[in-house]
């Protein structure tokens, strides 16, 4: 460390004669005399077998904090938790997933302040892992860095490749009697072959890729396949990297800027990225102290265009995104085209510019993973901002894929997920319907589950063109087809969804985004003054805390809005 570097905030922890006793426990987890001057590093590690996503993290962990110590630190690891969103899907438990990014946020925070720590490298896999780290890091505004685990490899059947995702359309396939036992039951088995997050440009390489893209992770990390040996020499690179980071005591705030933020909705828009890129960068803006807003991201869609063609609805995985020159490509592409804002700061001490100044300029030829910026897959971004009598706050519609950007149909209301499911299981649901999966909101859920179980029932019915399907829940990054999430405000509020009754009239307009209920607007007041808050589905512990703290998701769900829980 530099001579005028500066303070360290662990020495209020080791400095002095009343610090004895701090020294004392210190050594007996190995410090040694010349040690009390060093930084003290945490390594969040996120390591759980729950999840292929966080198999295998305490070997990236161990490997960054090895690295730690070798350039002068002294690295103190902890624990943080997961819940896996594939496991959870379609039953009570996935409830609990978006609380774990603020339990994750939390126990980040916690530790870090309480041990006053003076840097933290999070490695984490799984979807909540990756937001949860970068809202403690944005909250803390240490020198920080974050370490994606990995994503998974394809699986294979009948010459094709498969995500997690297959396996949830092969059930309605199966069930509409499209699909033999036989097929059925060796997609499930070979769907998952090994480690890491679900392998398309679902929600964790979605959020993996917009880190890298806002300068949190080093360039050409976040699509690395979990199992290859380049993901642990990634974590040892940033585990130096980050010694150089409190060095010079670059913070995130000084690199998740604004400007920062809209180069990863860009990216995320580019890579065809998971709905659930928006509420979460919603939510890690707000402990940046960072103005964004839902507009933002209609803005920024309207003039970027999707160039990778990815699963859900394209054909490639991230893996072949990494082989042909992974996210540093479509950025180059994109900051050439004055589409990314190439001064911003990044974890690497550089430019976003300078980072990208060796990444190739065109896509290369022989491959159609991502196409040049005059042929794109879209003209334009996929995740639209909807707003209406429906979703006054806005509402979140992903259209790529889309055949029939408008849809006007009768509704089919459900007050659950369950009840949808069991719905279109039963074959109840017809071309021409809106399906609305109410109550399910971060509050009335509680928790905003994703729908991945419908919507990939609807998908493996073939009703995916022919009915739409909105929610005040949310959608995995699996999802794809005309879909609205995020309904705001949601009906355990007393927003316009919980108004609505069987058979009236719903129209999604992605050309036009909007959201209408047909109905008239003195019906409407009608319903809303007759219309009562249900009772809570739970009230005690952790989900009843969540509900009582949680905000809308037009501003990320977050837990800490004082403005919303009456404290201003």
């Amino acid at each position: 460390m530099s001579a005028d570097r500066p303070r360290l905030r662990s020495d209020a922890i080791t400095r002095g004669d009343e610090r004895a006793p701090n020294r004392a426990m210190l050594r007996a987890v190995g410090f040694a005399d010349a040690d009390f001057g060093k930084p003290i590093v945490g390594v969040a590690n996120g390591e759980s077998d729950i999840t292929p996503c966080n198999a295998g993290l305490g070997e990236l962990s161990a490997a960054a904090a090895a690295e730690i110590r070798a350039a002068g630190g002294m690295p103190q690891t902890f624990g943080t938790i997961t819940i896996s969103d594939g496991i959870s899907m379609g039953t009570e438990g996935m409830k609990c997933s978006l609380v774990s990014r603020e339990v994750i946020a939390d126990s980040i925070e916690t530790v870090c302040r309480g041990q006053s720590l003076d840097g933290v490298v999070a490695v984490g896999g799984c979807d909540k892992n990756m937001p949860g780290a970068m809202i403690a890091m944005a909250r803390l505004d240490i020198p920080a860095i974050f370490v994606y685990g990995g994503t998974i490899k394809p699986g294979s059947h009948a010459g094709r490749d498969l995500t997690v995702v297959s396996v949830f359309e092969a059930v309605g396939e199966h069930g509409a009697g499209r699909m033999g036992d036989e097929d059925f039951l060796a997609i499930e088995r070979r769907a998952c072959p090994g480690r890491g997050a679900c392998g398309g440009m679902f929600t964790a390489n979605t959020m993996s890729s917009a880190f890298e893209a806002m300068g949190m992770s080093l360039p050409g990390s976040s699509t690395m396949a979990a199992e290859d040996a380049e993901k642990r020499d990634s974590a040892q690179a940033s585990g130096r990297c980050l010694m150089q980071l409190i060095e010079r005591d670059l913070t995130p705030r000084k690199i998740m800027t604004r400007a920062a933020f809209h180069n990863a909705i860009a990216v995320t828009m580019a890579l065809g990225g998971s709905t659930n890129a928006v509420l979460h960068l919603m939510a890690i803006a707000h402990a940046a102290r960072v103005e964004l807003e839902l507009d933002d991201f209609e803005r920024i869609r309207a003039r970027v265009p999707v160039i990778a063609d990815l699963k859900p609805s394209g054909a490639y995985v991230a893996t072949d995104l990494h082989r042909v020159g992974g996210v540093p490509l479509v950025m180059r592409m994109l900051l050439d085209a004055g589409l990314l804002d190439g001064d911003c700061m990044t974890v690497t001490g550089r430019t976003l510019a300078e980072n990208l100044a060796g990444a190739p300029p065109e896509p290369p030829s022989g491959q159609d993973v991502v196409r040049p910026l005059s042929r794109p897959v879209y003209d334009s971004g996929h995740l639209a901002i909807l707003r209406g009598n429906l979703a006054p706050d806005g509402a979140v519609a992903k259209i790529s894929g889309v055949k029939q950007p408008q849809i006007s149909g009768p509704a089919r209301v459900f007050d659950s997920e369950e009840d949808c499911m069991e719905a279109i299981m039963s074959d109840r649901i017809r071309p021409g319907d809106v399906l609305v999966i109410r109550y399910e909101g971060p509050r009335g859920g509680p928790g905003m589950r994703e729908m991945l179980a419908p919507t990939s029932a609807i998908i493996g019915k073939g009703l995916g063109d022919a009915v739409g399907l909105i929610t005040d829940g949310r959608f995995s990054g699996g999802t794809y087809g005309m879909v609205v999430g995020h309904v705001a405000p949601e009906a355990a509020v007393g927003g316009t969804i919980a108004l609505v009754e069987e058979g009236d009239r719903i129209c999604i307009d992605a050309k036009q985004r909007r959201l209408d209920l047909e109905v008239d607007a003195a019906e409407i007041e009608r319903r809303r003054a007759a219309w009562r808050p249900p009772a809570p589905r739970y009230t005690s512990g952790v989900l009843a805390k969540y509900a009582r703290l949680v905000s809308s998701a037009s501003r990320g769900a977050v837990t800490d809005a004082p403005e919303e829980l009456g404290l201003e």
